[in-house]
């Protein structure tokens, strides 16, 4: 049993709403606009979760290999560092998984088409290149910029796309909010962890700006990600295709947002670890409650 658990917080399961949402967002789209199919809806799904399942095995790994995590650190416990998982055997596990996630890829081939095929691999790299490689994007400030791609535009838009072979540009609106959403969980992560990551010569974001900065990025990207929702919002409404009480979605995940920042600017150390699986929490929740709406519209 011990063992499971620690093979379960490798995954880092409260992260995994980020990889959750962007699918949720595009399929409800495909069923408001009459393109959803189930198939390639759930190959995206189990595709998303396992990518994000990877990217968090190589990043433990490889955080690990470069001295970042250390015994007793502020955030959750890493197995790895802390003896209970042995590097090689995570090594492997986290390439094994790989292997199974292009299997699944591979089965989006007839959807999407055969150029989803170097699309697959560049999402295999990116997976990786977040904390290994010569260059690892963590390491150099450009990890939002990662999870903005490959945890909002690229899983709704392509999740969109395997379904309805065609691309709409309410649709990459939807993908850059939910980006912004999944920029806030890696800003949450690196908030926390900033002097070890100092000391560790990682260079975040937050390391490069500072706290105040990170912070009042994180309040300003949620109020940003509903902005850019604003010409679906309307195109819905004038067209009569969603009702005038689903304005009051956006309301809730601003407020939920809101009070998760507050905690944020109030916390240290370990009392910041709740707001990790907060933010992701606010995330899916939003994501969840637009596809409500938009499948009743």
């Amino acid at each position: 049993m011990k063992r499971i658990k620690v093979w379960i917080e490798c995954m880092r399961l409260r992260t995994l709403p980020v990889s959750l949402s962007g699918v949720v967002m595009a399929i409800a789209l495909t069923w408001w606009l009459g393109k959803f199919q189930w198939v390639p809806a759930m190959l995206c799904l189990v595709f998303a979760l396992l990518a994000q399942v990877v990217s968090n095995f190589a990043n433990e790994y490889y955080d690990y290999l470069r001295g970042a995590d250390k015994v007793g650190r502020v955030g959750p416990r890493r197995g790895v560092t802390e003896g209970d998982i042995q590097p090689r055997t995570l090594r492997n596990v986290t390439f094994a998984t790989l292997v199974v996630d292009a299997v699944v890829g591979l089965c989006l081939i007839p959807y999407g088409g055969w150029w989803m095929l170097p699309l697959g691999v560049v999402i295999a790299l990116a997976a990786l290149a977040y904390s290994a490689g010569p260059y690892p994007l963590s390491y150099h400030g450009l990890g939002e910029l990662a999870v903005f791609i490959f945890f909002g535009l690229v899983p709704v838009v392509f999740t969109f796309y395997v379904q309805a072979r065609c691309f709409n540009p309410l649709v990459l609106l939807a993908g850059m909010s939910v980006g912004l959403m999944a920029v806030n969980v890696l800003l949450v992560n690196n908030y926390r962890d900033v002097d070890d990551d100092r000391e560790a010569n990682k260079r975040t974001s937050v390391v490069i700006f500072g706290r105040k900065p990170a912070a009042a990025a994180y309040l300003i990207n949620g109020y940003v990600a509903m902005s850019l929702l604003t010409p679906l919002w309307f195109f819905a409404l004038i067209s009569n295709k969603l009702s005038v009480w689903t304005l009051f979605i956006p309301l809730l995940y601003l407020l939920l947002h809101t009070v998760t920042w507050y905690r944020l600017m109030h916390r240290d150390g370990a009392a910041l670890n709740p707001l990790l699986g907060a933010t992701a929490r606010n995330m899916l929740i939003f994501t969840i409650l637009m596809a409500v709406a938009l499948v009743i519209g």
